[in-house]
């Protein structure tokens, strides 16, 4: 996600170089993929911040799934369909890509015989940087920390043996399929079964994120932050599986424009869909119950898939239109769009900007869509326009100029 402007390898000579050995490709792919992905997920975070109790509200029974949508109405299954399209697929999808990226900053360090990870540490050290602060200042349920901390890992494993990594990366898989297995039936056995939502929110955290000061939510986040930080550890396993797949995917050549790069995006395509979507499914209609099987294990696989779509059909774009450059502007400054996606929602939802987030509680979905859509029309016009004029975004240019030093 974050690696905007990293599409390319430098060559072992120092030019802009590909994924290739030095055959000076650019990878296209790769900048419209992130912009789908920043995009998905503020598909959906938008709920999160549309919510009583913000992300609190999620922890104490507001249902953040497309389990907890009432599908018995017209509102409330196209809420579902829009939720479960969503939930999960996007995040993993970035952490795929974001695997990706560290492959290509691995081989184009060995390009030009550079140590590794090398000044690698020190990205990762803005990254965890950027997001405590994007964590304390904007929102609790941030991705760049967890990001940050994996990515260190897997530079070092990227210098074992491709047996350790191989290993590493089934075993990874293997260890998250079971924890949430294990957990989701624990939650199961202690709920006796039910599939219904948890406990009210909390109405004090409703209350905060309504009427309450902005100087009072940060002081809660510090507050709270054990909790609110526990899914990068929950599924601190899948992060370290998913950056590995990204490195499989990109060595494989899934992103390249030539026949074996189209042949495994229509196998992404077949296998996530077709697997994926039968799987969220029966995970959206078990109920809430089923929630971390739906969020941590079937989205990861609808990913796939639509890693394989989009690719597919990129593969029949001949000459790019407004939808790809739009797309692609939003992929190339995707650190920054993150940002402000989720600056601008925390400022129309909660009470120390708009407050639609209570104003327009009893209103249905139909608002909290429509926000989606704008916020992503604002971003896609503003990183077309900052692009016109500057060759990175602008938290991308602040990470390459302190990164010079």
């Amino acid at each position: 996600m974050v690696e905007a402007a990293e599409t390319r390898v430098v060559t072992g000579e120092g030019g802009a170089g590909s994924a290739g050995a030095g055959t000076g490709v650019r990878l296209p792919l790769l900048d419209v993929l992130r912009g789908v992905a920043i995009l998905g997920t503020l598909m959906s975070n938008v709920w999160i911040f549309a919510g009583p109790g913000a992300e609190w509200g999620v922890l104490s029974g507001n249902a953040a799934t497309s389990a907890g949508a009432d599908s018995s109405t017209l509102a409330g299954a196209v809420e579902t369909v829009f939720r479960s399209l969503a939930n999960g697929k996007f995040l993993s999808m970035l952490t795929i890509l974001f695997g990706v990226g560290l492959a290509i900053q691995f081989r184009s360090a060995a390009q030009r015989g550079q140590p590794w990870p090398g000044r690698y540490k020190w990205r990762a050290l803005f990254l965890f940087t950027e997001g405590t602060v994007h964590f304390v200042l904007v929102f609790a349920w941030d991705v760049l920390m967890g990001y940050a901390v994996v990515a260190l890992l897997v530079a070092w494993l990227l210098t074992r043996s491709a047996r350790a990594q191989r290993v590493t990366w089934i075993a990874t898989g293997a260890l998250h399929l079971a924890a949430m297995t294990l957990l989701t039936t624990a939650l199961l056995f202690a709920s006796g079964g039910a599939t219904g939502g948890g406990p009210d929110t909390d109405t004090d955290a409703v209350t905060l994120y309504a009427e309450g000061g902005y100087a009072e939510q940060v002081a809660f986040r510090l507050s709270h932050a054990v909790v609110l930080r526990m899914e990068p550890v929950l599924s601190f396993a899948l992060l370290v599986f998913l950056f590995l797949l990204g490195v499989q995917l990109f060595r494989a050549g899934a992103f390249q424009n030539d026949a074996a790069g189209r042949r495994i995006r229509r196998r992404l395509a077949g296998w996530g869909l077709g697997v994926g979507l039968p799987l969220t499914t029966l995970a959206v209609l078990g109920g809430p119950g089923l929630f971390l099987l739906e969020r941590y294990v079937t989205a990861p696989v609808l990913a796939v898939g639509y890693l394989g779509l989009i690719g597919m059909v990129m593969d029949r774009v001949r000459h790019p239109g407004p939808l790809t450059s739009a797309l692609t502007s939003v992929g190339r400054t995707a650190l920054s769009c993150y940002v402000l996606q989720n600056v601008l929602a925390m400022l129309t939802c909660y009470g120390i900007g708009l407050g639609l987030a209570s104003r327009w509680a009893d209103s249905g979905p139909w608002w909290v869509m429509g926000l989606w859509a704008v916020l992503c029309l604002v971003l896609v016009t503003g990183a077309s326009l900052w692009l016109r004029r500057f060759e990175h975004g602008p938290l991308e240019s602040m990470q390459k100029r302190l990164l010079r030093r």
